[in-house]
């Protein structure tokens, strides 16, 4: 038995309730080993023989409906797995980016970074919301029509690789796209909900002039790490296209904030002004330390990523 049938078999008994697995993994595994003897003995090539009888299986998600006695319907059954493999697809990423998108906006140009948040998560259930009905009447008219949308049969080379142990896990990538939207929202907000002083002024932590140029250029470094976080949660592991591309997003927040922090241009001149611990050293101390801390976690990062990508390659 070749890692083809063990991925077929894999494939299939994901989607059936673990309590039948073992017995279904045993039914179905005797079944495609006696069809593949019948082909290898009237002399057929026993790989050719293989490939012949998985096909004629077909898709391993129909076959588990089967099986158990599942309907793979909720507008019909033609194209269902096309629908369902599709709007999961879209529901995880862009609901995320029409919520970050609205929030930001709402922040900035808006001038209202208190409802920034909530018109970020509003945005997103409205979106996905809209997706999931969108999708799914354009399916059910298909249905419906019958249109010739001439989608490819499915075959054996589609099959997935044997399921492994996830690197990533739900919780990781919620608690770290949590953390980037956190950041992206504190830039705007910072500046529009400042620090207010004893006379009643407005007081940014950052120079606002940073606005012309820098802040927008770190706050699309989160936005495309937000959508590597996504990436990754897809993947299930660390791959090294996504371990190169982490390195280049980190530098690419990195190297600005620590050259800001060198040149004494990050936090606000006024803020520094004010406050005599600034003035006499303080700002000094405050860029030391978070270069240090902006290198370490940097450093960190990408050796974390990379040794996680090498375990998964092993």
């Amino acid at each position: 038995m070749t890692s083809l049938t063990d991925r077929y078999l894999a494939a299939t008994l994901r989607a059936v309730p673990a309590p039948r697995r073992a017995e279904l993994a045993e039914e179905l595994r005797a079944s495609i080993e006696d069809m593949i003897d019948d082909r290898s003995t009237g002399g057929q090539d026993r790989a050719a023989a293989e490939r012949e009888v998985l096909t004629e299986l077909g898709n391993p998600e129909q076959l588990a409906a089967r099986y158990t006695d599942r309907p793979l319907q909720l507008i019909g059954p033609r194209y269902f797995l096309v629908w369902w493999r599709l709007l999961r697809l879209l529901l995880t990423f862009v609901p995320a980016i029409a919520g970050v998108v609205t929030g930001v906006v709402k922040a900035t140009v808006g001038n209202d970074p208190g409802a920034a948040i909530g018109a970020g998560i509003a945005a997103a259930l409205q979106t996905a919301v809209q997706t999931a009905f969108w999708i799914t009447l354009v399916f059910a008219v298909a249905e419906r029509l019958n249109p010739p949308l001439n989608l490819p049969g499915w075959s054996v080379d589609q099959l997935p690789e044997t399921a492994r142990e996830r690197q990533v896990t739900l919780v990781d990538s919620c608690a770290a796209i949590a953390f980037l939207v956190l950041a992206i929202a504190f830039l705007p907000w910072q500046h529009f909900q400042p620090w207010v002083s004893g006379d009643g002024s407005r007081l940014p932590m950052i120079d606002p002039a940073l606005w012309s140029f820098w802040l927008p250029a770190l706050i699309a470094v989160l936005v495309a790490t937000l959508g590597l976080e996504v990436a990754k949660y897809r993947a299930g592991r660390w791959t090294w296209p996504l371990v190169g591309v982490n390195a280049v997003l980190d530098l690419a927040f990195a190297m600005p904030l620590v050259w800001l922090l060198l040149t004494d241009r990050l936090l606000n001149p006024a803020l520094v002004e004010r406050f005599a611990w600034l003035r006499e050293g303080g700002v000094d101390d405050v860029a030391r330390v978070a270069i240090v801390v902006t290198a370490a976690v940097v450093v960190w990062d990408v050796i974390d990523s990379a040794v996680k990508a090498r375990r998964a390659a092993d």
